[in-house]
């Protein structure tokens, strides 16, 4: 990490009396059990198969589910259901990003159920100054065929041209109704050989409606050894077009499947050689954006220690406020209170990543939590640590 001569005091994240002010003991030892549960490599496997098995048996599982891992990483099942975690996160500054996460949903009808309610949290955060930004997977809004075919720049039919103009105009009603509400929209990356039509549509978005300021923002998985290039051909595309970019980054979330299809399928994996160069690209990325903070917008989605403070150190050497409003920190609900809660204790913009829907809609969600709890180098580890030295806080 580079060495500043001057910054503000370093940020620290071991102070949990903060990182868990909002939890009572009885919600410790839930999340205490829990974790140690994901920290079960063959638990977790076997909790993710028979989960999916009960969902398409019909099989209840809500008693289960609901009062433990769901309750650990969801907000709830509607916007409203969520209202009190929203009201409990700004109580110690941090804001809420509600995230509609019902996946895998392809027909006309769930389309249009995706859109309904995606246009609903847009509306309903305009009306919440706790509530920052709006968010959406753009694979909820056309199939995944479609996707795949225009990014590869294959021949489509007409059907399928029409189809493709369909996501477009959804996306298009999406951001048209965040820039009318004056609300951000966030629109997540999907899976490499989706992105490219995806990235095509948001740069459109981004011309039409980040005139004044970033309303659209793209988001850039860094482990992907190609967007530290694509993040500097997008702002030279916005400098040329006079508008704002607005940039989400993010490590990434498919490694596994990204590797495994290239491989499968013969071509070069677009995923970095190893976690080392993910850091560097994503810290990169952190630098380039400050370096042109009067152009780019940034969002930092990172579980990272590292890169957070990183940020934050970027911020103190070209004298940007902590609260400046251009650029925010956040983690998914449920996972790394420690860098949330001391970020927003010291004035940072710090905002949770909030999902909700019913509870079989977001089992897809809760299962890779827990696969990236299990599998990300000492992820769960780090939480049981914090959570153990907090509860013995407690206790003295």
């Amino acid at each position: 990490m580079v060495i500043f001569a001057k910054k503000r005091n370093m940020i620290s994240f071991e102070n949990t009396e903060i990182a868990f002010q909002g939890k009572s003991n009885s919600d410790l030892r839930r999340a205490y059990i829990l974790f140690r549960t994901l920290g079960n490599n063959s638990l977790v496997k076997i909790g993710g198969g028979l989960t999916h098995s009960a969902i398409k048996l019909h099989i209840p599982i809500d008693w289960v589910v609901k009062p433990t891992i769901y309750k650990q990483f969801v907000g709830g099942v509607t916007v409203e259901e969520c209202n009190p975690v929203v009201r409990g996160l700004e109580k110690y500054k941090v804001k809420a990003i509600l995230d509609y996460s019902v996946e895998g949903k392809e027909s006309e009808e769930d389309i249009r159920a995706a859109l309904e309610e995606t246009l609903r949290s847009v509306k309903n955060a305009a009306g919440d100054p706790n509530i920052p930004f709006a968010v959406f997977k753009p694979t909820a809004f056309s199939t995944s065929k479609i996707l795949e075919k225009v990014s590869a720049g294959q021949q489509l039919t007409y059907e399928e041209s029409s189809e493709a103009e369909n996501f477009s105009n959804r996306i298009n009603i999406l951001c048209k109704a965040a820039f009318d509400n004056d609300v951000p929209i966030l629109i997540d990356a999907e899976d490499s050989w989706y992105q490219n039509f995806i990235d095509e549509v948001v740069d459109e978005m981004m011309a039409r409606y980040n005139k004044k300021r970033a309303i659209v923002f793209n988001t850039f998985q860094m482990y992907r050894w190609d967007r530290l290039d694509f993040l500097k051909k997008s702002y030279e595309k916005a400098l040329a077009g006079n508008y704002y970019l607005g940039a989400k980054f993010v490590r990434g979330a498919y490694m596994e499947k990204e590797r495994e299809r290239a491989a499968r399928m013969g071509y070069a994996s677009p995923i970095q050689p190893d976690k080392e160069s993910t850091d560097h690209d994503y810290n990169a990325a952190l630098k380039y954006c400050v370096g042109h903070i009067d152009r780019i917008s940034i969002f930092n989605g990172t579980h990272n220690e590292v890169s957070s403070k990183f940020l934050a150190e970027l911020m103190s050497v070209h004298n940007l406020k902590p609260d400046d409003p251009r650029i925010y920190f956040s983690q998914l609900y449920g996972m790394s209170d420690h860098i949330s809660f001391n970020l927003a204790h010291a004035g940072y913009n710090v905002a949770k990543y909030l999902p909700y829907g019913p509870v079989k809609h977001v089992i897809p969600y809760l299962v890779r939590r827990a696969e990236e709890n299990t599998s990300v180098k000492g992820q769960t580890g780090r939480e049981l640590s914090l959570i153990t030295r907090e509860i013995k806080r407690r206790k003295t």
